[in-house]
């Protein structure tokens, strides 16, 4: 191992990079091969083709060739080798569409410029679980879940789901899947899945049949009208608002509650609850309250 260690630590930055986005894809999406690496990274195939031999090289029990796909899948030994293939790592890359997930000297700020976030209870799941998850929506196969819900009294259930996206809601991750149990489209929070196994089935549906995901709505907010004057054309400032004086924010119809959520809006009917908190309000209540009722009171 410390062999290996010292060949990784010998690697090029930007070698390693690629080598990360292999493993990354290797094990998440359950297939590599020498065309997405060279898609990914704007290089010939012959390039990619000595990144992938590399790979091979580093952690030479990690992938098998498959001749029907041209590419390699994960083995059943796969390890991390030069990535990082926690959820904790591995969701904010795919959020991100960026390759790039470690530098040389992560404790000084590359650009110079320092930016924090708040640190939130972490809610994600194993990455065994996460990768079967993501496999399932790579290679459109129906997946075989336990899965805790709160409003079920059997823990965890069983079923099978069909998922298509990745959700951040900002206070946690949530796939979107369809439901073969309620033959719906459903939310279920990564966190709470116990176990999950890609099958080899294929999806019988897709995002395009998922009404709420595909249909984006418009959402009009205002400033609470218990605020006083200034504090209401400072908000209207703040969030860009049209002539019109509302803020509007193109939404898809499956995250308006979410969004509502994030962005603490009074939703009470007679806009109760205290302005200095919840300073939005939801100006087209009756378009947008059937497609998000449980984040209105």
């Amino acid at each position: 191992m410390t062999k290996r260690r010292t060949a990784i630590d010998e690697i090029k930055w930007v070698t390693l990079q690629r080598l990360q986005y292999i493993e990354l894809m290797a094990f998440y999406a359950g297939l590599i091969t020498r065309s997405d690496v060279a898609r990914a990274f704007a290089i010939s195939d012959a390039a990619a083709t000595k990144d992938l031999k590399l790979y091979s090289e580093l952690a030479p029990d990690n992938l098998i060739y498959k001749h029907s796909v041209f590419g390699f899948v994960p083995s059943d030994s796969f390890e991390e080798v030069v990535a990082d293939l926690s959820p904790a790592s591995a969701l904010p890359i795919f959020e991100s569409n960026f390759i790039i997930s470690n530098s040389q000297n992560m404790n000084d700020s590359i650009f110079g410029i320092p930016a924090f976030s708040l640190t939130l209870p972490s809610r994600l799941p194993k990455k065994n679980v996460l990768s079967q998850i993501t496999r399932s929506i790579c290679n459109k196969r129906k997946l075989k879940v336990s899965y805790h819900s709160l409003t079920e009294k059997e823990q965890p259930s069983k079923r099978i789901i069909e998922p298509h996206s990745l959700v951040n809601t900002g206070f946690r991750w949530h796939v979107r899947a369809y439901s073969e149990e309620t033959f719906d489209f459903r939310d279920f929070v990564l966190s709470r899945f116990a176990n999950a196994k890609c099958l080899n089935d294929a999806a019988e549906s897709n995002e395009l049949y998922d009404d709420d995901w595909v249909e984006i709505i418009s959402l009009e907010l205002a400033p609470h009208p218990k605020l006083d004057k200034e504090k209401q054309k400072s908000l209207l400032i703040d969030y860009s608002s049209n002539s019109k004086n509302l803020i509007n924010i193109k939404v898809r119809r499956s995250l308006i509650g979410y969004l509502l959520q994030q962005l603490s809006v009074d939703t009470t009917a007679d806009h109760s609850l205290n302005p200095n908190k919840y300073q939005l309000i939801v100006v087209n209540r009756g378009e947008i309250e059937p497609f998000a009722s449980w984040a209105f009171d």
